[in-house]
């Protein structure tokens, strides 16, 4: 089997090389969950901990940890974020003229 294989250099968006619809409020979707995902992570709590913290059950902690994100909004996800002691800054700013496109991110 000599098949070749085509490889192509990410974008930075995997959500955008998929092809996908809001690619950029996808990613900043995933960065938000990996954030609060890594908060729960280094305090050792447990799901049902977390769970109680964030005025969810438990299925829902499982669903935002393992990047099942259909059901969170942005404004949910910074909530949390807020109810895990983490203030969520929001700044607009006029993007550089190097890029043809602005862009939507997560700064940590």
């Amino acid at each position: 089997m000599n098949e070749k294989i085509e490889v192509k250099a990410s974008s930075g968006n995997i959500f955008s090389d998929l092809g996908l619809e809001n690619a950029d409020e996808l990613l900043v979707k995933a960065k938000l969950a990996h954030q609060i995902t890594s908060i729960i992570t280094q305090h050792d709590m447990t799901q049902a901990e977390a769970a109680i913290i964030l005025g969810i059950d438990q299925p829902t902690v499982s669903a935002l940890i393992n990047g099942k994100l259909l059901g969170f909004s942005t404004e949910r996800l910074f909530r949390f974020l807020n109810a895990l002691g983490r203030d969520v800054e929001i700044r607009v700013k006029v993007k550089p003229p190097s890029r043809s496109q602005a862009e939507t991110r997560v700064v940590t």
